[in-house]
């Protein structure tokens, strides 16, 4: 088993992961990453160390870990197998990293709280989510805090809502707009056009993971982190249709639509538990983490042109 010889490991190559990744490296910081097969991601540079583990085996995430200053868990399991193989994932990171002595730092989302009735979303809700991701999310939750406070490892969680930004494809603001509409194409849509709904730039959430795990003061709470204004999904897609200077035509479905197309579609069946996150207000409320590191945030508007010029190049369109 390979070692990462770092003293930043950053666990999952996926788009927060690499995020986090590029964070670092700006900084002039070492850094390794882990995934399962030991690819290294399109992009990344040569100077990050990509090594494979399987990270549900305590012993391998000892092993490749042992040295490092601070681990960042971005991993994620198969989101149609969340609850089978998110928790034993984050177990067999949990106790690989409590063996050497790192700090832990968890990119996280809401799920947990489950529908607040429109209310901000703040730290001191109760987890209330009673459908399996909201339940599988607040078992993780527990699971690190209760770490933390035994003594067995330092943790801190960073919680974001839903992400979009360069290279992010498999997120409600993700491909499913960005590719159809720059294609001139409908984009298909759900929920409520007209409610606010607190969107996160990945880079953003990177940069303050990366804050979070600078701090002694973060560790062993949740924090929200800072996002910027909060827009209806409308308003969201009115910027990106300022961006790619055409309108957008949207095709939006109901719940009884949802649930036809979800007899078919085991993805749309797996929304349904979160459809009221877009049907009622969701406003995260990133207070207490702006009063105690601050804020740096990047306006929507640079953060869609960012990503407007990411899709570009990837779809090869003009």
């Amino acid at each position: 088993m390979a070692n990462a010889s770092a003293p930043y490991v950053v666990i999952g190559s996926g788009q927060l992961g690499q995020a986090v990744a590029n964070v670092l490296l700006a900084r002039g910081e070492s850094v390794a990453l882990l995934n399962r097969s030991g690819r290294r991601p399109a992009g990344l540079p040569d100077s990050v160390n990509v090594i494979a583990v399987d990270a549900t085996d305590p012993d391998a995430m000892a092993h490749a870990c042992d040295g490092a200053q601070v681990v960042f868990h971005c991993a994620m399991a198969p989101y149609l197998e969340w609850a089978e193989k998110f928790p034993p994932l984050t177990r067999g990171i949990l106790d690989g990293v409590a063996r050497t002595g790192a700090r832990l730092v968890f990119g996280d989302n809401l799920y947990m709280y489950g529908p607040t009735g429109g209310r901000p979303i703040h730290e001191g809700l109760p987890y209330a989510a009673t459908g399996k991701k909201g339940r599988v999310r607040a078992e993780m939750a527990r699971l690190l805090l209760e770490a933390h406070e035994s003594g067995r490892v330092q943790v801190a969680i960073g919680r974001a809502s839903d992400f979009y930004g360069p290279g992010v494809k498999q997120s409600f603001l993700g491909e499913m707009v960005f590719r159809p509409a720059l294609a001139g194409k409908p984009v298909n849509l759900f929920g409520n056009l007209d409610a606010p709904h607190t969107f996160h730039y990945i880079h953003d959430v990177a940069r303050a993971l990366v804050v979070l795990s600078d701090h002694d003061e973060a560790f062993g709470r949740a924090w929200h982190v800072p996002a910027d204004r909060t827009l209806t999904l409308r308003e969201m897609l009115a910027l990106i249709e300022k961006e790619i200077g055409r309108p957008i035509q949207t095709r939006v479905a109901g719940r009884a639509m949802l649930g036809l197309i979800g007899w078919f579609d085991p993805m749309v069946r797996e929304l349904k538990e979160l459809l009221y996150a877009w049907e009622e207000p969701y406003i995260v409320d990133h207070r207490r983490f702006e009063e105690t590191f601050g804020a740096e945030v990047t306006p929507h508007e640079v953060a869609i042109r960012e990503t407007v010029a990411w899709y570009r190049d990837h779809l090869g369109t003009d």
